[in-house]
């Protein structure tokens, strides 16, 4: 798999992507190989298919799970979200062409299955501070397998595939999560015996289960029934291959451990183990040689063009719930601005006290404010774009099923020119 372009006939998706050759399939979604009409870039897009996504309990709520973890990530080994289109009949998503295919598929075609030691450590440091990106952003991935591990065309690991994935909101009060998914021979001992469990220390068992298939060539864990594979799992019954070395095996017996409490959680590898102190190898170094090596990758997709207006208009797909039927964009408003989130927030709450409501801190700081309107309720949440712009989200709330008149426009008058940098200008005087 490649991303040479071929000459395409047919029209252009949207008039900007060229839709090339079939790369794979799934039940719900195609994933084509296209190149930019502009600048002839490639990437890959994945189709999916609305009806049969409505069709089937669950899916919705994924594909949108997918979008969300992918919005909060951007690191060098995540696959790249690069935006999101659709149609009546389709979702596209399009992203980051990984051209040298997925783990799995690299281990499959060697002779002995599995890789050498070397190979073995430079993917599992790139999927450990991969992984530690995503739990600091509040992202469990959840269904970490060789399969969703993908190469670029330099052979650096990109994690994909966040359907399963689980954000803050996925998290109950005693700060667990509740749901048992992913592939069972991935999944920690306590995922498959529904229990509550911690997100991170769930995917460092992932992490080990890969690491044992990259080094061993086999599952650590195989058996058909699921029930005698938690057992085994939770009584550590996997043997090493002699030709593992012990460092390796020390690591395995870390990450394969049956109790979460005292598994180790990737974030704790750096400085701890040999393959990441070894040549002073440190999580952070690393990941600086990452973001240092691939600066202009992280570029390519900046239209020359673009300012806050671009991506007011662009952002809609930040929130895909009316891509299922159910439009929200009616109650929510926009804005960029190049303030900080404080002073946004300062201003927010001027604007309020002349307008008769307050800006109250929630639990969640500034990512998330919650400001009383009598029996209104807005919602705001600000996330960093391409610095220094900030998208500042509002979405408003009915507290008593009464109907009311608000006007965006008052707001926005009273925020100013010192705070607004663009504003989503579609019906700014709104019913709820």
């Amino acid at each position: 798999m490649n991303g040479r372009r071929k000459k395409s006939s047919g029209t252009p998706l949207l008039g900007k992507y060229e839709l090339g050759r079939l790369l794979g399939r799934g039940t719900f979604a195609k994933v084509y190989l296209a190149h930019t009409v502009t600048g002839g870039e490639p990437v890959a897009v994945k189709v999916i298919d609305k009806a049969e996504v409505m069709g089937t309990e669950g899916m919705a709520p994924r594909v949108l799970q997918e979008v969300e973890a992918m919005r909060r990530l951007r690191h060098p080994g995540v696959l790249r979200l690069h935006e999101v289109l659709a149609t009546r009949a389709s979702i596209y998503l399009v992203m980051e062409l990984a051209p040298r295919g997925d783990l799995q598929s690299r281990l499959a075609a060697l002779p002995s299955h599995r890789f050498s030691e070397k190979a073995a450590r430079r993917v599992f440091v790139q999927l450990t501070v991969a992984l530690a990106h995503c739990h600091a952003r509040g992202v469990t991935h959840r269904d970490l397998k060789p399969q969703n591990l993908l190469l670029d065309g330099a052979g650096n690991l990109k994690v994909s595939d966040f359907g399963l994935s689980a954000l803050p909101d996925s998290f109950r009060e005693d700060g667990r999560l509740h749901t048992a998914c992913g592939t069972a021979a991935y999944a920690a001992p306590e995922v498959l015996r529904n229990k509550a469990y911690d997100g991170a220390k769930a995917d460092a068992w992932s992490c080990g289960v890969t690491l044992f298939v990259l080094v061993a060539g086999r599952l650590p864990f195989d058996d058909a029934n699921i029930p005698d594979m938690c057992r085994k799992a939770c009584r550590r019954q996997y043997v090493v291959p002699p030709w593992v070395s012990p460092p390796t095996s020390r690591l395995l017996h870390r990450l394969l451990d049956p109790n979460p409490e005292t598994r180790v959680a990737v974030e704790a590898l750096a400085g701890t183990h040999p393959w990441f102190v070894k040549r002073s190898l440190s999580l952070d170094s690393h990941l600086e040689g990452l973001l240092d090596s691939q600066p202009e990758r992280a570029l390519a997709f900046r239209a020359p063009s673009v300012n806050a207006f671009d991506i007011i208009s662009t952002s809609q797909w930040l929130d895909l719930s009316g891509m299922f039927g159910e439009s929200r964009r009616s109650k929510e408003k926009r804005f960029v601005t190049t303030a900080s989130p404080e002073q946004t927030l300062e201003q927010l709450g001027r604007a309020g006290r002349k307008l008769g409501y307050v800006v109250v801190v929630g639990k969640k700081g500034r990512e998330c404010q919650r400001c009383p309107l009598g029996g209104l309720t807005i919602s705001v949440e600000i996330s960093e774009l391409e610095p220094p712009l900030m998208l500042v989200e509002m979405r408003l709330e009915m507290d008593d099923g009464e109907v009311r008149v608000f006007s965006w426009d008052q707001l926005r008058v009273e925020l100013g020119d010192g705070v607004l940098r663009a504003w989503d200008s579609s019906e700014d005087l709104q019913q709820v």
